[in-house]
């Protein structure tokens, strides 16, 4: 956005991605494209050019993986999977047979015929009006200038390590191997000129904890390497040479956070009970064995979601049983009693397995995913269901089905269950008899249907994100129809409400571990509707159950009550931040600065 001025301020506004505050001089960094040299070949030189290139081809695929496997042991499997789709453009062999095509038609070198094609395709993307594919451009510039580097023989990478002092980096964009490579100790937050809130440089921002704004138009023109600056991840701000009072003002809410997360840290060992004295176990959302610790230092009661995915993506064959279980047992044992939810491979949609799901499906999160991949991939499925019934054996163990559409595909996945169940009896292995499983409600049709699954289910755990999407038409990665995206939409309050409703009369206990479920103004407002637990990202679990120790569940209800009644998704939500901020002021006045 342009930039404004603001009592003798100069202030650059663009979209905040990742929270917090930090202040320091600016590092604006233009990085030189190196320039790629061009030669002309001899005909019997063509074949030896061609195995050049693919030879750098498959260099630069060995480095991508470690790289990722770098950045799922550090940072997990979330942010690992950013580089599928790097990996995906090196298997791109319309590009690839084009490159092949200039070198022998135009009897060039590699790196320049690779050159020419890969700026020809990254030209293509930046000029469509999709949002999402034009982010896609990062991804491209990323993995050609890795190939040009194997082909022209020089170290890879921007280093930034060389950075004497911590600076705010003020960039055109960032690739994820820019920003995941860079050190903490001298970076202290990032500003892009374009992207959104979901662009890697956001979520590799906000996974490592540096304040971040992306969308900021012209930085590069506005700001000057060395400048004082304080860039504000809160309330999407960049302010240069910023004067006494901005920096007094930013004091009082730096103050305001560390005494938010004394607060915040009281209610880690306490559990979640409402004034009026009703408990609601808040969980935690987890990607991978190893976030158990994060689990146990955010005071969750359990594992309301264990995505599976991470095992099986990047993989030239799936995970063993013996891998599996390995993983699930030891969240299972480290947690133990608290429960343990573990959702069934969700792979399609945005997350593929490159030797089984397709990415040329038209509408990828209406086709062969979830559920219906696993159904019509037994044998692999089966070997998941042995892997958690066996982790069961620890006593704390759940399982839950992901995008349940009807009774048939929960009664074809129960059935499969049924004889893992009696091969592991034959092997003579250990698992609970009784393990609950539940139906992810997640899609509208199982709400509809929900008095069904209730009766072959022992819980429900709804999918907030896909719900909305799907009841809404709503692609919520699409920036230019994100507006329509709207969690407080009368429609999904009705939906949930219904799903609450249909457990009851099952006598079901009702979670949400969708993105609703981590948003404390939306809190009193799904547990009026009747759930009866949450489950978040773990550095969200503390700022929940600090909101809920502070409302009364009669409030929620009549807050749900008036909810339901309502033609606007805006009032509704206005409603919503009221009670939140009259109950809990410090978890929201932390956060603002008037400018």
């Amino acid at each position: 956005m342009a930039a404004a001025s603001s009592q003798g301020n100069r202030i650059l506004r663009g979209i905040p991605v990742s929270p917090g505050v930090c202040r320091g001089k600016t590092f604006v960094w233009r990085p030189a494209d190196a320039e790629v040299p061009r030669w002309e070949l001899r005909e019997e030189e063509i074949p030896a050019e061609i195995e050049r290139l693919e030879r750098a081809l498959v260099d630069t695929r060995r480095q991508l993986l470690d790289v990722q496997r770098q950045v799922r042991e550090v940072m997990g499997a979330e942010q690992a999977d950013i580089f599928d789709a790097h990996l995906l453009v090196l298997e791109d062999r319309v590009l690839v047979d084009e490159v092949v095509r200039w070198i022998t038609r135009e009897r060039v070198n590699a790196e320049y015929a690779f050159h020419r094609v890969a700026q020809k395709y990254m030209a293509a993307l930046a000029s469509v009006e999709d949002e999402y594919l034009r982010e896609r451009v990062a991804d491209m510039r990323d993995v050609t200038n890795r190939v040009l580097n194997h082909l022209l023989g020089r170290a890879h990478g921007i280093d930034l390590s060389h950075l004497r002092d911590a600076v705010i980096l003020v960039a055109h964009d960032l690739t994820p191997s820019d920003t995941i490579q860079m050190d903490k100790r001298k970076v202290l937050g990032l500003v892009t000129e374009v992207g959104s809130p979901t662009s890697h440089a956001a979520i590799l921002a906000r996974s490592l904890g540096l304040p971040a704004l992306v969308g900021v138009s012209h930085a590069l023109q506005e700001v000057i390497s060395g400048q004082y600056a304080l860039l504000d991840g809160f309330n999407g701000t960049l302010i240069l040479n910023p004067s006494d009072q901005v920096l007094f003002e930013y004091g009082q809410l730096v103050r305001r956070q560390i005494t938010l997360e004394e607060k915040l840290r009281e209610v880690v060992a306490q559990p979640a009970v409402t004034l009026d004295g009703h408990r609601i176990p808040v969980l935690a959302n987890i990607e991978q064995a190893d976030d158990v610790e994060a689990v146990q230092a955010c005071g969750a009661e359990g594992v309301g979601l264990f995505r599976t995915e991470y095992l099986y993506i990047n993989r030239d064959h799936p995970p063993s049983e013996e891998e599996q279980y390995e993983a699930y047992r030891r969240v299972a044992a480290a947690l133990c009693p608290q429960p343990v939810i573990v959702r069934t491979l969700d792979l399609g949609g945005d997350k593929f397995l490159s030797h089984l799901v397709s990415q040329q499906e038209m509408n990828p999160f209406l086709g062969w995913r979830a559920i219906r991949l696993c159904l019509q991939q037994p044998e692999m499925f089966s070997v998941q269901l042995r892997a958690i019934l066996r982790a069961s054996a620890e006593g704390n163990v759940k399982v839950m089905y992901p995008m349940i559409s009807g009774v048939d595909e929960l009664c074809q996945a129960d059935v499969l269950l049924e004889a893992c169940k009696q091969q592991l009896r034959a092997r003579g292995q250990p698992f609970n008899e009784h393990l609950e499983t539940g139906a992810m409600i997640e899609i509208p049709s199982a709400v509809l249907v929900a008095d069904v699954l209730a009766r072959r289910s022992k819980f429900f755990s709804i999918g907030t994100n896909d719900l909305i999407q799907y009841a809404l038409a709503v692609d919520r990665m699409n920036e230019r129809i994100a507006h329509l995206y709207e969690p407080t939409h009368p429609a999904i309050l009705r939906l949930i409400r219904m799903t609450t409703d249909a457990a009851e009369r099952a006598g079901l206990r009702v979670g949400v571990c969708g993105e609703m479920a981590g948003e404390p103004v939306l809190v009193p407002l799904l547990l009026g509707l009747g759930v009866h637990e949450l489950s978040a990202a773990p550095p969200l679990v503390p700022q929940v159950k600090y909101l809920i120790r502070r409302i009364k569940l009669s409030e929620a209800r009549e807050l749900a009550a008036w909810a339901l009644q309502q033609e606007s998704a805006a009032e509704i939500l206005r409603r919503c931040r009221a009670l939140a901020h009259e109950a809990a002021p410090l978890l929201f006045q932390s956060r603002r600065v008037d400018l």
